[in-house]
């Protein structure tokens, strides 16, 4: 699809954090792709910052707006003048994904309250601020839609990840306790459940991919591994017309690890 009067987000305004590479980057693209606007937040690196801009070119060379803005998600002030700028560059906001996260693996007795809180700080603190500055931009939409990222870990429980898993469990009430408080302002709220996907972070973290997958498809009805692709359709999805009646949701793509 090109953008303008085609596609399911065509004329929609959306800010996507994490967005330098892997599921964000995936959800960038497939946005362009269905007609909107983005803004590509990655975190203040010059890496992220290289991978960014070269997700904003390709997206600019396909006939899409794409504009980028840095933040450091674990400071409060940046994550205002985050949603400023976005609304700003864009006209207005009327899709947030709250997409970036913080990961780390500590055996849990070793956790330091600074690892702790840096984790918690990105990934639960950070999702409640985003929604909260991006608020008063969503109620002038039309289209209103704010969509977090959890992890089946939130489910699962994972050894070494325990502040990990204990953020994502926190988006999940995030989100529905947020669906309650917006919905009658017809503002949408849902959240994507991704299993195990093999995003440049896990090719970082585990090189083998032969190995992670032998670990990782017994657990999983489908056999195969997900790739960040796999789960941009579901956020189209939650961000276009065709969700909505869904709100407080949490959409579980995993390959069928956690079966609800």
């Amino acid at each position: 699809m090109t953008q303008g009067h085609e596609g399911r987000l065509a004329g929609r305004r959306a800010l996507i954090t994490g967005a330098s590479r892997g599921i964000g980057a995936a959800v960038a693209r497939r946005f362009r792709a269905e007609g909107a606007a983005v803004v590509l937040s990655h975190e203040p690196r010059a890496d992220r910052a290289e991978e960014a801009e070269g997700v904003a070119a390709e997206l600019r060379d396909a006939g899409g707006t794409a504009h980028l803005v840095p933040a450091d998600l674990s400071q409060p002030e940046a994550i205002s003048a985050l949603v400023d700028e976005s609304a700003r560059l864009l006209g207005g906001l009327d899709v947030v994904v709250a997409n970036a996260a913080a990961e780390a693996r500590h055996v849990w007795h070793e956790i330091t309250v600074e690892q702790w809180d840096l984790i918690q700080n990105v990934n639960s603190r950070g999702t409640f601020l985003l929604a909260q500055k991006a608020y008063p931009h969503l109620l002038e939409s039309q289209h209103p839609s704010f969509i977090a990222l959890t992890s089946v870990m939130a489910e699962t429980g994972q050894p070494g990840a325990m502040h990990y898993s204990a953020s994502k469990a926190a988006i999940i009430g995030i989100v529905r306790s947020l669906a309650r408080e917006v919905g009658a302002e017809g503002i949408r709220v849902n959240a994507v459940m991704p299993g195990a996907i093999r995003t440049e972070h896990e090719q970082a973290l585990a090189p083998d991919a032969d190995a992670v997958a032998a670990r990782i498809l017994p657990k999983q009805a489908l056999k195969r591994r997900g790739y960040s692709d796999d789960l941009a359709g579901a956020f189209v999805f939650l961000a276009s017309d065709d969700s909505d009646f869904m709100t407080g949701q949490i959409v579980t793509v995993d390959g069928g690890w956690v079966l609800r």
